[in-house]
């Protein structure tokens, strides 16, 4: 299924309160706006096609460059960051799991050139209200393994890590508005 692309609109994504995506789409091309974004649908097991690109004009530095994020079932985060020659702090750059993994590699390409986040993840399971497998998550950022069957400690939270709970299980995807620009195209996801 596409999310974002050429052929898709934004009839697939809403806000995070259920109101009209604000976020601008061009030509297939969906750009950061006001506040996150969600899908409609909800998932468990994915596999998920991400094509993102960062200003081409580096203004700031560490968090302050092209900083967003995908967000699994709505509560694990695969960092978006401009992390081309631009230190930070490491589980906070480009494709970490944030605030858990950094990458094991930094894979960045320059400032406003498009990349991809192929993700494979795995929602965490339970029985009987208790976490009996946690989320997992391979990723590969622009074909290169960053994330192998890594766990989540919990869902994202910034310095700190929230216990699962059995609403954990299921959720949206989402993308991040962190106050700065970054952009998306052929978003595509294949439920596992």
């Amino acid at each position: 299924t596409v999310l974002v692309g050429p052929r898709a609109d934004l009839s697939a994504w809403q806000m995070m309160d259920g109101a009209p995506v604000t976020w601008a789409m061009n030509n297939g091309v969906l750009e950061t706006g006001k506040g996150l974004i969600r899908t409609k649908a909800e998932f468990t097991d994915v596999q998920l096609h991400v094509e993102f690109a960062t200003p081409k004009e580096v203004k700031g530095d560490s968090q302050g460059r092209g900083n967003s994020g995908v967000f699994l079932l709505g509560k694990f985060e695969i960092q978006v960051l401009d992390s081309y020659h631009n230190p930070t702090y490491p589980d906070g750059q480009a494709s970490a799991m944030y605030g858990q993994f950094p990458p094991l590699v930094n894979a960045s390409k320059a400032p406003g050139e498009w990349q991809m986040y192929d993700i494979v993840f795995t929602a965490p399971r339970f029985a009987a209200g208790k976490l009996e497998k946690p989320a997992t998550a391979t990723v590969f950022h622009n074909g290169i393994v960053v994330h192998n069957a890594t766990p989540f400690w919990g869902p994202t939270a910034h310095k700190k890590i929230d216990p699962y709970t059995p609403d954990n299980a299921k959720g949206p995807i989402a993308l991040q508005d962190h106050g700065s620009e970054a952009w998306f195209k052929n978003i595509k996801i294949k439920p596992l």
